[in-house]
């Protein structure tokens, strides 16, 4: 069955096993090729192992089969945006809003998927001019010229002269602010392998310190003053500054958590909020925050959090996953407050933007719990047996005038109204068997015996599937049943007559060749029957029936050789004359 298989590839998308997944989606589409949830799925299985070519094929199937369904252009855009085509996904994305303009996994691909477009707008713009420095003091060549040369060794060991060089590094347009130390201005010479005059200074007269490759002063000339050496630059304070919010931010969430544990929320909240007031780029204490409204069962507050935990993280570029808790943490509490199933429906969508963002074991638990209290609710909001019995009603009368098709019509809505109604599944399984619907029959005849063992009417619909299927072993159990909780239902009497007569005709063998071509045919498809045979123990028993009367008498006396033998009568396989 599809369902049977999109429930295994759901199952192990679900665990992250998406090659699994993939063969699990791919037997369903060939059980029900044009179900386009089965290729969306699997596209977005294929996009989970980065297989954007095949994930894309499966997105424009799904939006082929179903152009109104906007969860097929939020494939669409994916799988584009993938493979780098971000205006393809831009426009996709457009798509799908045009027919749910309120599809928040939608918006934000589409916010994605431009930003990605600006990028790499930007990329393919030609470099501005570099600075005719930035290479001589680019990586860690830099490093080993100064070291490997002479002049400019010693100034390795002097650390205001490598912060200079090291701030140099970073921004070469830093060079200007250094000029007039004449020891950058040697590193410079150095590293562009030219010598350069000093700015100003008479030669032999500089601040340079000594080294072996200077030019030797005469013994009688006293060495000039040393000028005092800078200090390394203090941090700035701007930077000073932000390191200690974060680290009083830090102090004030670990005071709320223990208050949290403690379950003394209101202190908790005092602390989350003066973290979130001292550092606003962490959402973590916001959703902290909203994890106790949560608690504290002030759900309108948990879901203003995570929405500005969501909007504040896209600005400051938080991790996916902290984004998907907050999104999962308010999909948790509209569930808190939701009394009908009108108001699952935003839940529901929440959980699944945060699947978009991190597949969470949790998170999908969540989304599945939502969608089957959905549905319960529907149901009971829906259940009205009165109308249920006026449905019956005119199921009952299309029945009379043979129209069997609007019959069903009228006995499914009963069983909408009513599922619990054990009429409605007998006048449905009645109409099934008139037109030859022999499976579903049963299948309705079956839940009719389920709801009402005491049910009659069940037992006689059950048989006469069976009787036409010519089952007729298992039509007569399905009577003899019925007559244990209805003696002398002439019906089920019937039915019973009915059944041993077919089987007596194989036991006499009166029946056609084509009769029992076609029964032996169903009779070997029987797993008793094919037990029976495969008996090294019966096979003999078979043989004494032919060739060895005396044996075949003391077979008969064995109760449980001759209940064998008669299956094998009624299958048409044996004959005993």
């Amino acid at each position: 069955m599809a369902d049977e298989a999109k429930a295994k590839g759901n199952a192990a998308f679900s665990s992250g096993e998406y090659s699994a997944a993939i063969s699990h989606f791919t037997d369903a589409i060939a059980l029900a090729p044009t179900n386009h949830v089965l290729y969306s799925n699997r596209s977005a299985s294929y996009a989970s192992l980065n297989n954007y070519s095949d994930a894309l094929s499966d997105a424009k199937k799904t939006v082929d089969l179903k152009p109104d369904w906007p969860k097929g252009y939020s494939r669409l855009g994916a799988a584009h945006h993938g493979l780098g085509h971000f205006d393809d996904a831009v426009s996709a994305y457009k798509k799908g809003l045009e027919i749910d303009p309120n599809n928040a996994a939608l918006k934000d691909g589409l916010a994605e998927s431009q930003s990605a477009a600006a990028r790499a707008a930007r990329a393919s713009r030609p470099p501005p001019p570099s600075n005719p420095f930035g290479d001589a003091f680019s990586g860690p060549q830099m490093w080993a010229k100064l070291t490997a040369d002479p002049s400019t060794r010693a100034f390795m060991q002097q650390p205001d002269f490598v912060n200079m060089m090291q701030e140099i590094q970073r921004n070469p347009s830093n060079l200007n602010l250094y000029l007039k130390d004449q020891r950058v201005m040697q590193a410079l010479g150095v590293l562009l392998n030219v010598k350069l005059q000093g700015g100003g200074a008479a030669e032999g007269d500089d601040d340079m310190p000594d080294f072996p490759a200077e030019r030797a002063r005469s013994a009688e000339q006293p060495a000039p003053q040393r000028k005092e050496v800078k200090k390394p630059e203090p941090e700035p304070e701007e930077e000073k500054e932000a390191k200690k919010r974060k680290a009083e931010a830090l102090k004030e969430k670990e005071a709320g958590n223990a208050a949290y544990k403690k379950k003394d929320f209101d202190t908790a909240i005092q602390h989350y909020t003066k973290a979130m007031e001292i550092d606003d780029e962490d959402i973590s204490f916001l959703l902290n925050r909203a994890a106790t409204y949560l608690e504290m069962g002030k759900y309108d507050d948990c879901i203003k959090d995570c929405d500005k935990a969501v909007e504040r993280g896209r600005e400051v570029r938080a991790d996916f996953k902290m984004v998907a808790k907050a999104l999962t943490r308010k999909g948790t509490a509209i569930v808190k407050t939701a009394k009908t199933s009108k108001d699952y429906e935003p839940a529901i969508e929440v959980f699944q933007k945060a699947l978009t963002e991190h597949r969470n074991p949790d998170t999908l638990k969540k989304l599945n719990d939502a969608e089957k209290a959905k549905k319960d609710l529907e149901q009971q909001e829906y259940f009205d047996p009165k109308l249920a019995d006026e449905e019956r009603e005119k199921g009952n009368d299309f029945f009379k005038q043979q129209k069997y098709p609007e019959a069903i019509r009228h006995y499914t809505e009963a069983l909408r109204r009513n599922p619990k109604d054990p009429k409605a599944y007998s006048n449905r399984a009645a109409c099934y068997t008139k037109l030859g619907a022999m499976p579903e029959g049963l299948k309705d005849a079956e839940k009719c015996i389920e709801l009402d063992p005491t049910f009659s009417k069940g037992y006689t619909r059950k048989g006469a599937v069976q009787y036409f299927m010519r089952e007729y072993e298992k039509a007569l159990e399905t009577y003899q049943e019925g007559l244990k909780h209805d003696p002398g239902n002439p019906d089920l009497v019937d039915g019973v007559r009915k059944c041993v007569e077919q089987m007596n005709k194989a036991s006499r063998g009166d029946l056609s060749a084509d009769e029992l071509k076609e029964r032996q045919a169903k009779g070997m498809q029987d797993p008793e029957v094919q037990n029976i045979l495969s008996d090294p123990v019966m096979r003999q028993v078979l043989v004494d029936f032919q060739e060895n009367p005396k044996a075949a008498q003391e077979h008969s006396r064995n109760p449980m050789v001759m209940a064998k033998i008669q299956k094998l009568v009624n299958a048409g396989i044996v004959q005993i004359k």
